[in-house]
């Protein structure tokens, strides 16, 4: 008899309810926390705390520990994805509402078609792709431009810019991923390359003076409990429901995700974090909604879209 067709079904909708909704809410805790503590310090204590605790939590049930190579590959994707990905992500927030940072993250998917076009030559220039692309791009340009009579101020284009690099450098990441070794073990190449990251976060707020300005003592008591949420609920709990969920399920619809987070981040800023919802935010975020979930069902039956769930898991 087959154990997985009598599995609990409140497990699952559990766990894509953890991935779509926590993951998804953490924009607004990240936008919480980076109105008080400079932003490359709060990303380094979440990142390297979670990042310790799912390292720690292996070693103790006998995982091995990762080989100098692996390490050394942790550390290049720590730069990628928490310094240039995160880092950015986490200093946008400080000018972009988090659910307009949500939907620009959206766009990984676009620039992850581009380089596979561009540089890896493992996709093809089809006309829907390239539809979905244009569709995309529009989405951004709908959210930026001024000169678009759509109500509500477009977003900073300083923060923007920094979110568009953010998105490059995560497909760029994704990229690498696939050609340098890394645990098998999913949660312990997550936690090694978060406790990477969160180093790397550390040096870098300290090479930018960030250090300076911290005071742990003058932040509220919401910002650190934005902080444990973000540690706990979106690191440890939203990437073991992540785990459960790729071993369970299929890629394509762990992958769902990516669609419904945006929306997700978009909702809980308006309703909790007093966030604008005109018509260019809704606008602009079906459009990239749509060109994510068009370049992303064109891939269905590769591999890749698995290897990018994962990646993606490492941070949310």
């Amino acid at each position: 008899m087959d154990l997985e067709t009598h599995r609990p079904a409140w497990k699952t909708w559990l766990a894509f309810a953890v991935i779509y909704f926590v993951w998804g809410s953490t924009f607004l805790a990240i936008r919480v926390g980076v109105h008080e503590v400079p932003p490359l310090i709060f990303a380094a204590l979440r990142f390297l705390t979670a990042g310790l605790v799912l390292y720690g939590w292996m070693i103790a049930h006998g995982e091995p520990s990762p080989s100098a190579r692996e390490w050394l590959s942790a550390f290049l994707l720590g730069v990628l994805i928490f310094v240039l990905d995160y880092g950015m992500l986490f200093w946008a927030e400080q000018r972009v509402p988090s659910g307009i940072a949500a939907v620009m993250m959206a766009t990984i998917p676009v620039f992850m078609a581009l380089s596979e076009i561009v540089f890896l030559r493992t996709q093809r220039l089809t006309l829907r792709l390239s539809l979905a692309l244009l569709v995309g791009i529009a989405g951004v340009v709908v959210l930026m431009s001024p000169g678009l009579k759509l109500g509500g101020a477009p977003i900073d284009r300083l923060g923007a810019a920094a979110l568009v690099f953010a998105a490059i450098s995560w497909s760029l990441s994704s990229a690498v991923s696939r050609k340098v070794p890394l645990p098998q073990s999913k949660v312990m190449s997550s936690g090694t390359q978060m406790v990477a990251g969160g180093t790397l976060l550390v040096l870098t707020a300290a090479a930018l003076g960030e250090f300076q300005d911290f005071h742990p003592r003058a932040v509220s008591r919401g910002v650190w409990f934005a902080l444990l949420y973000l540690i706990v609920a979106g690191s440890i709990v939203g990437f073991t429901a992540y785990v459960w969920l790729i071993h369970h399920e299929s890629p394509t619809k762990v992958g769902t995700y990516a669609y419904v987070n945006p929306v997700v981040a978009v909702l809980v800023g308006y309703f909790l974090g007093g966030e604008s919802l005109g018509l260019r935010t809704v606008l602009g975020t079906l459009l990239v909604l749509v060109s994510v979930l068009v370049i992303t069902t064109a891939r269905l039956g590769k591999a890749a879209p698995e290897r990018r769930a994962v990646a993606a898991s490492t941070a949310r």
